[in-house]
């Protein structure tokens, strides 16, 4: 370590280029730390990275933000320009443009106080292929100022935001056919002296404020004022996109004479939507990391009156050390109903063989970047065809990794994978021919990459996909699909217009002012009501006590048999009987029912629950032919009753059991509210009583398809113990 303590508690360190950097420390409340963040970005530069998905041993715990950074670096084509936004920033671009000046590919064009202008030389000499990502590129001017600034004492320190899609050719010239705007930015980065970081495993945030000082110049007791820039909205309405429908349809056809030629193997065109943006980004940023939850979520503000808000499931490049990996995403299928429809999806798509060669190629081709790069024998796929499940979309994943050679670094890395085959297609460079002779509109920031270069020499970066790009109150939403030679026309544009709605739905759910978590709140139907669960020795029993809390009910939990003076201290207004193994008389159940209904307390029953009301009121069991353990079963509703108000008329439930009730000896009180396909009963309610109960397990996660386990539990709650405690009072 070549940190050392100052007196006022800041660490301080000196980079490789002889730049003093002193470091500060504060921590901030880690509730809401990133959304402060959020409601500044309406009007300030800067960016969130966060993460809400995670695939064990893949994603990051943490989660970045900056905003206000008294520097930005930007390009278009190979003309690169950098800005100081405060008096800080002027003494960071001083020490930038000495080092920049120094680089024999780097052509100042000019020089002031707070902003330097220059040119990108082109290649002077012939590059071979192992060495390519060597040429000067936009890519040169990056590597000098991570150079200048490089140490390993800091992992947040670096440069945050978008690389545009339109860098690759740059590494990868092709001919332009579509016309660019004059204003259009390839990339914008950002250096911040101040960053928030955020531990989401120890639930610990803070703040690192940064100095720099070289040659006698520091930012110490410069100004950190920068103008505030508001979102400003349009009255513009905009077409719908820049396809009609069908058109991509027809370009399906069109990429599958590419196919047979033997001049593609895949191909990955888009199209583009468009929505007149009514709310600030930040709603939509929050709109949409609620209903789209994802490894790269991120918002940022380009300045400019532009902004990136996305939702990207797929990792582009991140290196760690000399570590480089990826994850390519491929094969697509739409989410079910609920978890069993979701389990069907699942055999669907890893049962296509179609699928399965569109991620084959994906990851062959990402193979062949990592090896341009890695050392021999170091490439290897990690994880195959793994299972990723999204708001709308179910996705087959590899995991490939590499070690970087010693002559390179994260940007040879960066270079070699741009852009990812999962977003351009095979070969990689005559699928980007296609696409820009066969796309309507330039694709911008789409098909990129966001993220953070670390100063230390690592990089983590997301690609650009599930993105709406805000433009002067104008907001844009680009998807595309992995078209294969035996591709369905009609279904890929489908596929393009299902991926898009997640992030359109958020614009417009925005809009609406549907900004509220994801997803439908508990009913607060319990408050007040206070319940006695005995627990039958199960496994399951403190997730049905979960469900009945968080209806804001008191649960008490005690083991059979239950004494009196168990019902006289807890005073229940509600009863309830817990699955368990055995059968009812293993626990006394009759005992505890007799006690329950000589106190006339409602009664709700679960699994072997129902089974000790069935028998308790002179009912008799059976045994199934095949225990129902573990097992998802269609249930269908005959009486909406009590327990089932509300809900589909069939529900897809979880059974534990190999006892059921026989409906021939069932007390003629009882009402049969559900049963099973093969008619063994599901739900019972007496007709006369405030009992009710099910065969079936509410909490399981078999029961979780339209929330359909906890709005059973707000039923009974809500109209058997709550009601009976009415009509008491």
């Amino acid at each position: 370590m070549n940190t050392r303590v100052l007196d006022d508690g800041s660490e301080q360190y000196v980079t490789k280029g002889g730049v003093t950097i002193s470091r500060k420390r504060r921590e901030v409340p880690y509730e809401n730390a990133i959304s402060s963040y959020i409601d500044k970005l309406d009007e300030r530069r800067g960016a969130v990275l966060s993460s809400n998905y995670e695939y064990p041993g893949r994603y990051t715990r943490w989660d970045t933000a900056v905003a206000d950074p008294p520097v930005g670096i930007s390009c278009n084509g190979r003309t690169m320009w950098v800005e100081a936004y405060n008096g800080r920033g002027e003494v960071i671009l001083e020490m930038i443009a000495e080092r920049l000046a120094t680089i024999a590919d780097i052509k100042i064009d000019a020089r002031a106080a707070r902003r330097l202008d220059f040119t990108i030389q082109k290649p002077s000499r012939i590059f071979m292929e192992e060495e390519r990502s060597k040429m000067p590129t936009v890519f040169t001017a990056l590597r000098a100022i991570t150079d200048l600034f490089h140490s390993e004492e800091d992992a947040s320190l670096g440069l945050y935001g978008a690389f545009g899609y339109d860098l690759a050719f740059q590494f990868d010239a092709i001919d332009l056919k579509l016309e660019r705007p004059a204003d259009q930015r390839d990339m914008v980065l950002y250096l911040p002296d101040e960053i928030l970081v955020v531990d989401n495993y120890s639930a610990k945030a803070w703040v690192d404020r940064y100095d720099f000082e070289k040659d006698g110049e520091t930012t110490k007791g410069k100004p950190w004022d920068i103008p505030a820039e508001p979102f400003r909205p349009t009255d513009t309405i905009p077409a719908r996109g820049d396809h009609h429908p069908g058109e991509y349809a027809k370009l399906v056809t069109k990429a599958k004479e590419s196919f047979r030629r033997g001049d593609l193997f895949e191909v990955v065109p888009g199209q583009k939507f468009m929505e007149r943006c009514d709310s600030k980004p930040s709603q939509i940023s929050r709109r949409l990391k609620e209903i789209n939850p994802s490894p790269y979520s991120f918002f940022i503000n380009l300045g400019n009156q532009e902004y990136l808000v996305g939702a990207s499931p797929e990792m582009f490049v991140r290196v760690t050390g000399r570590r480089i990996e990826t994850c390519p995403i491929s094969g697509t299928i739409k989410r079910g109903e609920d978890a069993i429809a979701d389990s069907e999806q699942i055999l669907k798509l890893l049962n296509s063989k179609k699928d399965e060669s569109e991620l084959t190629m994906c990851s062959d081709v990402d193979r062949n970047d990592k090896s341009r790069v890695c050392e021999p024998g170091s490439v290897k796929v990690i994880g195959r065809r793994q299972i990723e499940m999204y708001s709308r979309l179910i996705h087959t994943v590899d995991h490939i990794e590499g070690r970087l050679r010693e002559d390179m670094d994260a940007f040879d890395g960066f270079l070699s994978h741009a852009w990812a085959v999962t977003v351009t297609g095979a070969p990689k460079l005559w699928a980007m021919r296609f696409i820009e002779a066969h796309e309507k509109s330039p694709r911008a920031w789409y098909g990129g990459a966001i993220g953070m270069v670390g100063f230390n020499g690592d990089m983590n970066t997301g690609l650009t996909l599930r993105t709406v790009r805000i433009k002067d109150g104008i907001a844009e939403v680009r998807a595309g699909a992995t078209l294969l030679n035996d591709s369905n026309p009609e279904e890929e544009e489908a596929e393009t217009e299902l991926k898009a709605s997640a992030m359109i739905a958020a614009i417009r759910d925005a809009k609406a002012g549907n900004t509220g978590k994801a997803g439908r709140d508990v009913a607060k139907v319990g408050v007040g009501v206070k319940i006695l669960l005995v627990d039958h020795e199960d496994s399951f029993v403190h997730t049905l006590a979960n469900y009945f809390r968080q209806t804001g009910a008191t649960v008490t939990t005690v083991r059979s048999p239950v004494a009196d003076e168990v019902f006289d201290s807890v005073n229940p207004d509600l009863l309830v009987l817990s699955p368990g193994p055995g059968s009812p008389k293993d626990f006394d159940c009759e005992t505890t029912i007799k006690k329950a209904r000589a106190r006339k307390l409602p009664i709700f029953g679960v699994c072997l629950g129902l089974q000790a009301l069935a028998q308790a009121y002179g009912g008799e069991l059976r045994q199934l032919a095949i225990p129902m353990h573990g097992k998802p079963s269609r249930v269908r509703v005959l009486e909406a009753g009590t327990v089932f108000s509300g809900l589909a008329k069939e529900v897809t439930v979880g059974r534990y059991h190999s006892i059921f009730a026989d409906p021939a000896t069932l007390d003629r009180d009882f009402i049969i509210t559900a049963e099973s396909e093969d008619g063994t009963i599901m739900g019972i309610e007496h007709a006369k009583e405030p009992v009710a109960a099910v065969q079936f397990h509410p909490e399981s996660i078999m029961t979780l398809g339209q929330d359909a386990g906890m709005r059973m539990i707000e039923n009974v709650v809500a109209h058997l113990a709550k009601r009976a405690k009415v009509k008491a009072a």
